[in-house]
């Protein structure tokens, strides 16, 4: 039900998003500054999600080393380097993926960008109901080590509460 309030409330703030996309990029901008990240796990935006793919590129640009998710079977995704527009091809789902080189230094992460439907104060995500980035982090890192896990969203995608269950990766931040 969350997910379908979500989408119905996209489609009321449309004329807005990319204003909002904007406001989302900046305060990213000064969080990845302040924790001088050097390797981000980002997302190639979804048209209906908060739009980084400007900050991926600026990223990018300064020297930092990006890796996007590719999914790989019905349950998997792996990452890939990026490092430009031209890394990319439509993958699953009709989402453009990278296509360079295969990364696997979960270690050198400092930072992970995680879209999502709906989040909660205290960090709870509600994705896309396909359990993704849920099965992902928790195959890869640890509770006592991972990077700093920053939920990306649109400010009306802010919820009081967001339903979760034991195996649900909580964000240290949301933005």
């Amino acid at each position: 039900m969350l997910r379908a309030q979500m989408r119905e409330a996209k489609k009321q703030h449309q004329a807005q998003l990319e204003k909002m996309s904007a406001e989302v990029v900046e305060k990213l901008q000064g969080i990845l500054a302040s924790r001088n990240a050097r390797t981000v796990m980002a997302y190639w935006s979804l048209p209906d999600e908060a739009d980084i793919r400007p900050l991926v590129d600026q990223l990018v640009a300064q020297g930092i080393t990006i890796v996007l998710p590719k999914v790989t079977g019905d349950e998997t995704m792996e990452l890939r380097r990026y490092a430009s527009r031209a890394d990319l091809e439509e993958g699953a789902f009709h989402i453009m993926e990278p296509v360079g080189e295969s990364f696997i230094d979960y270690d050198q992460i400092d930072i992970i960008l995680v879209p999502g439907m709906a989040f909660d104060a205290a960090g709870h995500r509600l994705g896309r109901g396909k359990g993704f980035y849920d099965r992902f982090l928790n195959a890869h890192f640890s509770t006592t080590h991972h990077p700093y896990l920053l939920g990306v969203c649109f400010p009306f995608q802010r919820v009081a509460e967001v339903p979760s269950e034991e195996h649900d990766v909580v964000m240290d931040e949301v933005v």
